[in-house]
């Protein structure tokens, strides 16, 4: 375990202490790295941050690095990593959301290791509703693996009230949706992430999803989601990964639920439309994919079958 991005004080240490004892009860060996501090914005400098990750993806002996949530400036060390050192090395699983979104994305993209965008260690206890697979099924299991729509919408025990929630609080009903109505049968490669974050890499050597794109013969499905950015700068940011050329070869776009304000002038269905809808692509609606749990694992650059018909909303995941 390390901090990619911020770190870990005050009530949260005891939900990040309480997460590593969870896994260690469940046979798993974690090693905890020396970039935790929470003090400030990360959880040390760049620099170390990005030696540290380089070090525990590059280890033959760590097979999963799970930071314990995100932040919010993981760009600062993508250009820092040691990406020679990591292309000679035995994929390792990168695991997170939020702000990890930046640097699970070049993984994807640089190296062509698959990255796992779901829970991060302190969502990592939570019992996981009927239809989802815990992101511990998916990074140890051989698939494909099949998930459907949960039909809830959940939110988190805040750290203060209890540092050993495993049960998510029920908000609500909630489902998948197609832009339209209609049904929806297609099929493609996983790529996407927190909107905020992946479109500060759009134009960079650490963001280029069309060229990645291009070195596969199916289509992709490019699945994003806002965590708190009002809708027009949501709506900037689809735009600028519209012009990176992002969804030049997608077959759809899949929207994580998301609770981020809507402007005055626009909802945050309309950023989305506004920026995409001249693609002509179909829109997927609702999904558990960021800052609205419960939480559905994606992994980029799986192969996924996307279906919404009548009563059937699922995604099945295929690795390699």
């Amino acid at each position: 375990m390390t901090s990619p991005s911020a770190g870990v004080a005050g009530a949260a240490a005891a939900r990040i202490e309480f997460c590593v004892d969870w896994l260690r009860g469940r046979g798993y060996d974690v090693v905890v790295g020396e970039c935790m501090d929470g003090t400030g914005l990360t959880s040390a400098p760049a620099q170390e941050r990005a030696d540290e990750l380089t070090r525990m993806l590059a280890d033959p002996e760590i097979r999963c690095v799970l930071p314990p949530w995100g932040g919010e400036t993981a760009i600062d060390l993508v250009d820092l990593v040691d990406w020679d050192a990591l292309a000679s090395a035995e994929p390792t699983w990168l695991v997170g959301y939020s702000d990890m979104s930046t640097v699970l994305l070049p993984i994807t993209t640089r190296l062509g290791w698959a990255t796992l965008h779901g829970d991060n260690l302190a969502d990592t206890p939570y019992v996981v509703p009927d239809g989802l697979l815990h992101w511990l099924d998916l990074v140890s299991g051989e698939g494909p693996f099949v998930q459907r729509d949960p039909g809830v919408v959940t939110d988190w025990v805040r750290f203060e009230e209890d540092p050993r929630a495993t049960q998510w609080k029920t908000v609500g009903p909630g489902t998948w949706e197609v832009q339209g109505g209609g049904s929806l049968d297609v099929s493609g490669r996983l790529v996407g992430g927190c909107v905020e974050t992946i479109a500060n890499l759009a134009g960079t050597p650490y963001g280029d999803v069309r060229a990645w794109a291009e070195t596969f013969d199916e289509p992709t499905i490019v699945y994003v989601e806002a965590c708190e950015e009002h809708a027009v700068n949501i709506c900037r940011y689809l735009h600028a990964l519209r012009l990176a050329g992002w969804f030049d070869r997608a077959a759809a776009v899949l929207v994580g639920r998301t609770n981020a304000p809507d402007h005055p002038e626009m909802t945050q269905r309309e950023a989305v439309l506004d920026a995409l809808g001249r693609l002509d692509l179909p829109v997927v609606w609702d999904l558990e994919i960021g800052h609205v749990p419960p939480h559905l694992p994606l992994v980029n650059g799986a192969l996924a079958r996307v279906v919404v018909d009548g009563d059937t909303r699922e995604i099945t995941q295929t690795l390699g």
